[in-house]
């Protein structure tokens, strides 16, 4: 779960944390950023989830009752039993495995520049194992999206890599965030063994590019250097858009033109903006400028609010990209 709270700076330097970073803490420090402020919206949350929902929300948008679903690990507890309401509530179907351990949650910390600070506390997204796999949903997915958090617990990441095999055998069309700078520092090795020959789609920003690659110029030269990871690769850039990398081939996509109020969900909006009009098998520079829409919207709200969104904006949009 995703908990919004206004907040100020000052409340960031007393906690000790660099504004606009992700922070992985213990359940005190997140009672300690969760009443440093208002809080003014609770929704379902985490990156991959955020992902899917924007897909749905996109496929109600366009007519389509295409599913979605979302795997996960959340307690036997509210916070778990709210979690799976809210996705369906969203029209994403739960396939959450109950365990032992409280429901994970963050506390996102936004301060009147628009930036979000995360306090997250992971409690059971870290006991997902291979056996919380749902293997017919996997097989019969057109994509399967996948992030870099799935790394975290040695459990997890076989989780992770087990789903892919699966997708991979099913022709399943695969994506990964990598979705943390933080991610690419702790993991680099398995991701730069594991990436190449396992992912059809790499989100990135620039600065985990960097990383992932060694390449530090940035730009198109790192992203070049990204080929080798996977054959299309989208290097999101902020208040600028992304560029692409579709085989040989290289483009930038503006973003779209917003006045932020809450950044939180903004990559994960974009690349359920991406893999939208990958459903809906529309040209990459589309798919592009679908992700650059959603993500110009869903920064106008608190929090990655889908449904704060005007659909028909969104719709009359989506025609004129086509």
């Amino acid at each position: 779960m995703d908990i919004i709270v206004r907040g100020d700076a000052a409340v960031l330097d007393s906690l000790g944390v660099i504004p606009g970073s992700m922070n992985l803490v213990d359940y005190d420090k997140q009672q300690a950023a969760l009443h440093s402020g208002t809080v003014v919206r609770q929704l379902p949350g985490g990156s991959c989830a955020n992902t899917v929902r924007a897909v749905r929300w996109l496929l109600r948008v366009a007519g389509s009752s295409a599913p979605a679903g979302y795997t996960g690990g959340v307690g036997h507890d509210r916070a778990g039993d709210a979690f799976e309401a809210l996705l369906d509530t969203e029209g994403v179907q739960p396939l959450l495995a109950r365990k032992n351990t409280p429901t994970g949650s963050s506390v996102i910390v936004v301060t009147p520049d628009s930036q979000r600070t995360m306090f997250t506390y992971l409690g059971a997204c870290r006991d997902m194992d291979p056996d919380d796999v749902d293997a017919d949903a996997v097989r019969d997915a057109r994509i399967l999206h996948v992030t870099g958090y799935m790394w975290d617990t040695p459990n997890q990441e076989q989780a992770a890599r087990s789903a892919v095999q699966l997708a991979r055998r099913s022709r399943t069309l695969i994506s990964f965030d990598i979705a943390d700078p933080f991610v690419v520092h702790r993991y680099h090795q398995s991701l730069v063994d594991w990436i190449p020959g396992h992912v059809d789609i790499l989100f990135a920003n620039e600065e985990e590019l960097r990383a992932l690659t060694g390449e530090p110029a940035g730009g198109e030269e790192t992203l070049r250097a990204a080929s080798r990871f996977a054959p299309n690769v989208v290097m999101k850039t902020g208040p600028e858009g992304c560029v692409v990398l579709d085989g040989d081939r290289v483009f930038e996509s503006p973003a779209h033109s917003a006045q932020p109020v809450d950044t939180t969900g903004a990559g994960d909006a974009f690349a359920g903006g991406y893999l939208f009009g990958c459903i809906q098998k529309q040209s990459v520079d589309t798919c592009a400028r679908v992700a650059n829409r959603l993500a110009g919207g869903i920064v106008t709200v608190d929090g990655c609010n889908y449904d704060a969104l005007d659909p028909g904006e969104i719709a009359t949009a989506f025609a004129e990209f086509a």
